[in-house]
C-alpha cells in the first residue's frame, strides 16, 4: 500500500534541504519529476461524500422526526383512547350501579307483590271458607224457615178452621150469655165482657182480657179480681184444645163462683 505525501511534509522536507545546501544549491524538487496528486479529485470524491453524508443525515432527522411525530401521535391517540375508555369505564360503572339499585328496587317491590299475594290469597281462602259458612247458614236459615212457614200455615190453616167453627158458637154464646167483646187499644188483646153475670145487680159487667199475640193465648186482667190458679187452668184449657165456647162458658162460670162466693 503506498504510502500519501501531504504537502506539508514536503514543505518541511524542502526546508530542510534548502538549509543544508543553501539557497543558490539547486533543490533536488526541482530535479523530481512533478507528481499529481489528485487532490482536485480527491476533494470532489470529498465533496460527493459529503453531500451523501449530508443526504444520510437529513434523511435520518427527518425519519427520526416522522417516527417521534408518530409516536407522539400514537402516544396522543393511546391517551385519547384511554380517556375514552375512562369516561367509557365510568359510564359503565353508573349504568351498572343504577343497574344494581334498579335489581335491588325490583327485587324489594317483587318481595313485597308476593307478600300482598300469599296476603290476598289468605283473604281469599277466608272469605271463601266465609262465604261457604254463609251460605250453609242461608240454607239452613232457609230451611228453618221454610218449616216455620209451613208450620205457621199449617196453625193459621187450623185457626181458620176453628175460627169458622167457633163463629156460630161465639154468636151463640154472644146471644144466650150477654158477651160484647171489645178493643182494649193494645195490639193482639180483646176484652170479653159479660153481662147479667149476677141475678141481684142487672146491670153489672164482668170482664177479662185475652192476650192473643203469641203461640198460645194468655188471660191478662180480671174484674172482678179472679183466683189466679182457676184463670191458669181455664187458659191451659184453651191452648190444649182450642175450644173457645168452653172457654169462654169456664170463664163465665169462674165470675158467677166469685160472686156467690162473695156474697156466702
Amino acid at each position: 500500500m503506498a504510502t500519501l505525501i501531504t504537502p506539508s511534509r514536503f514543505s518541511s522536507s524542502l526546508s530542510v534541504s534548502q538549509a543544508q545546501y543553501g539557497a543558490n544549491v539547486p533543490s533536488m524538487a526541482d530535479t523530481l519529476p512533478s507528481i499529481d496528486f489528485g487532490f482536485n479529485d480527491l476533494r470532489e470524491r470529498m465533496a460527493q461524500s459529503t453531500v451523501r453524508f449530508d443526504d444520510f443525515i437529513a434523511r435520518g432527522q427527518k425519519r427520526v422526526l416522522d417516527e417521534r411525530n408518530a409516536f407522539r401521535m400514537s402516544v396522543a391517540e393511546l391517551e385519547e383512547s384511554q380517556r375514552h375508555k375512562e369516561h367509557s369505564i365510568l359510564a359503565l360503572e353508573a349504568q351498572s350501579t343504577a343497574h344494581a339499585h334498579t335489581l335491588a328496587k325490583e327485587a324489594a317491590e317483587t318481595a313485597e307483590m308476593h307478600a300482598a299475594i300469599h296476603t290476598l290469597t289468605t283473604q281469599k281462602d277466608a272469605h271463601l271458607t266465609r262465604r261457604d259458612a254463609l251460605k250453609t247458614e242461608i240454607a239452613d236459615v232457609q230451611t228453618l224457615i221454610k218449616v216455620k212457614r209451613e208450620a205457621q200455615t199449617a196453625h193459621q190453616r187450623s185457626l181458620d178452621a176453628q175460627a169458622r167453627h167457633n163463629i156460630p158458637e161465639l154468636r151463640f154464646w154472644e146471644h144466650c150469655l150477654g158477651l160484647r167483646i171489645e178493643g182494649t187499644g193494645v195490639e193482639d188483646c180483646l176484652r170479653f165482657v159479660f153481662l147479667e153475670v149476677d141475678g141481684r145487680e142487672a146491670g153489672r159487667e164482668c170482664w177479662f182480657e185475652l192476650l192473643m199475640g203469641g203461640r198460645e193465648y194468655e188471660v191478662g186482667a180480671t174484674k172482678p179480681k179472679l183466683v189466679r190458679e182457676e184463670v191458669d187452668e181455664m187458659q191451659e184449657r184453651l191452648n190444649e184444645g182450642r175450644e173457645q165456647g168452653g172457654f169462654l162458658k169456664g170463664m163465665r162460670g169462674l165470675f158467677v163462683q166469685g160472686f156467690e162466693g162473695s156474697r156466702s
